[in-house]
């Protein structure tokens, strides 16, 4: 029977995608640096949920001093979602920390923000909350 481990996720600053993460209440669970494939692995999962990681992948730059490759943006890949306790408290945060909110939980369940790569993250309320001000106002920015 086959047993889901983990979604994979190129990084270009694994340092702020990390920090992202943190702000939405993940933690880092493992982490692996390996010199002569010049890459880091992050492992990162929900307090109590460690079984369902996310994994950063960051290529380090070349040898030769080059800039780390630059990845475009799939919108095949679809989106990574998270049940939060409060879906305002969780945007709240996310906003304060700089983060744009995409998609606003106008209807108090549901809302997307992207990570400093650009990959889309829904955020579900656990339960719903009453529609609630400024939230329920704010418009769309951007894609998710």
């Amino acid at each position: 029977m086959p047993k889901y481990l983990h979604t994979m996720i190129r990084v270009t600053d694994i340092d702020a995608t990390v920090h992202f993460f943190e702000l939405l209440g993940l933690g880092e669970v493992k982490r692996f640096d390996s010199e002569q494939g010049r890459f880091t692995l992050v492992f990162l999962a929900a307090p109590g949920d460690e079984d369902a990681q996310v994994e950063l992948t960051y290529n380090w730059p070349a040898a030769d001093g080059s800039t780390a490759e630059v990845y475009g943006g799939g919108r095949n890949f679809g989106h990574l979602a998270y049940r939060v306790e409060n879906i305002y408290e969780t945007c709240q945060r996310l906003m304060d920390a700089g983060v744009t909110i995409n998609r606003p939980p106008r209807d108090g369940h549901m809302a997307f923000v992207r990570t400093p790569d650009n990959i889309s993250i829904e955020l579900l309320q656990d339960g719903r909350l009453e529609p609630a001000e400024p939230w329920a106002s704010m418009p769309n920015v951007g894609e998710w």
